[in-house]
């Protein structure tokens, strides 16, 4: 009987450590396949914030609450079965989605540097693609279902994007990974979130602190600097959003040239980068020609955008509509 005993606690330490050696294994691969989508990831952290201007304070946090469980539902629900099938049974479809995916990001991110260039051309644009819109009981759901058709948006990229960092492994590894990137980047992403949108509130409880110590006039004026920061801060964040919208779309789009041997585009990026690169001290070369290739991709992504604005309006949208009106037809 003892020797039955100890021979189970042996099987069930062998267990535990096969357990523990995947689940690093897991987060090892998460962490890899994450940090291959870093691009969106600051993309998605940098363009939520907007969504929550013009709100009052109590209503900031529900908000961003209610976009990340929209986001979780997006990531686990929706995209992960659907890479998981892709990558089964039709992995030669992976890289057009992804370009439909990355073309979007361009339309919105050379949408809003349109809207802020030319913002009468930019509100005939708004009204053409307007009645496509979700029909929103208030501005609140209206923000909310936005930001979740946008996080869909970056989160099949995110997604795709892992999945093409995984190693090949069975089915299950490959969807615990995925989740656990799923789950890890939402809670980073929209934790972060939640910390820049509450800042504000955080500086003015600072800005009256009245502790009788050496430190409540710092204090004070620490309050007051974020009070003041945060509009600035809110408004590098939008822009940082929008650049790497279509920094993210640009690089998609040439990278999925690239799968279809159409590389040239690919490589005059990159030639261009190396040769920057090759000119600048040793210290600064990685750095330099990340900033070139970003740069590069960025005007691809600028001229992509800029080309699908007016299709979207004179093609896209009409389309939609006319598909809606189907949908809503009722039987006679």
């Amino acid at each position: 009987m003892a020797i039955g005993l100890i021979a189970l606690l042996d099987d069930v330490a062998a267990i535990a450590k096969v357990a523990a050696a995947s689940l690093d294994d897991v987060v090892a691969q998460a962490t890899k396949a994450g940090a291959k989508a870093a691009g969106v990831v600051i993309d998605d952290a940098a363009v939520t914030p907007r969504y929550v201007v013009g709100f009052a304070a109590k209503r900031e946090l529900p908000i961003i609450w209610k976009i990340a469980v929209g986001s979780l539902r997006n990531k686990l629900v929706v995209l992960l079965p659907i890479a998981l099938v892709l990558a089964q049974f039709a992995p030669a479809l992976i890289t057009p989605l992804l370009m439909i995916g990355g073309a979007y990001l361009c339309y919105e991110g050379a949408e809003k540097i349109y809207e802020h260039v030319f913002p009468h051309e930019a509100h005939a644009h708004e009204a053409a693609v307007e009645s496509v819109a979700l029909n929103a009981q208030s501005l609140e759901d209206e923000k909310v279902a936005g930001a979740i058709k946008t996080d869909f948006i970056l989160s099949a990229e995110i997604m795709a994007i892992s999945l093409a960092a995984i190693p090949e492994g069975s089915l299950a590894m490959r969807a615990a990974v995925l989740a656990a990137v799923a789950i890890l980047i939402t809670i980073g992403v929209y934790g972060a979130v939640a910390l820049i949108v509450k800042a504000d509130d955080a500086g003015v409880a600072l800005a009256r602190y009245h502790g009788a110590t050496a430190l409540s006039a710092p204090i004070r004026a620490l309050g007051r600097g974020m009070v003041k920061g945060m509009p600035i801060v809110l408004g590098a964040l939008s822009i940082v959003g929008t650049a790497a919208m279509i920094w993210v779309g640009g690089q998609i789009i040439l990278h999925g040239l690239e799968a279809f041997d159409l590389a040239g585009p690919a490589h005059l990026v990159q030639d261009a980068s190396k040769a920057v690169a090759h000119i600048v001290p040793a210290a600064l070369k990685g750095f330099v020609g990340w900033l070139v290739d970003a740069a590069l991709s960025g005007l691809v992504g600028l001229a992509l955008g800029l080309a699908l604005i007016p299709i979207a309006s004179a093609v896209i949208s009409p389309l939609l509509r006319a598909a809606k009106g189907l949908f809503r037809r009722q039987p006679a």
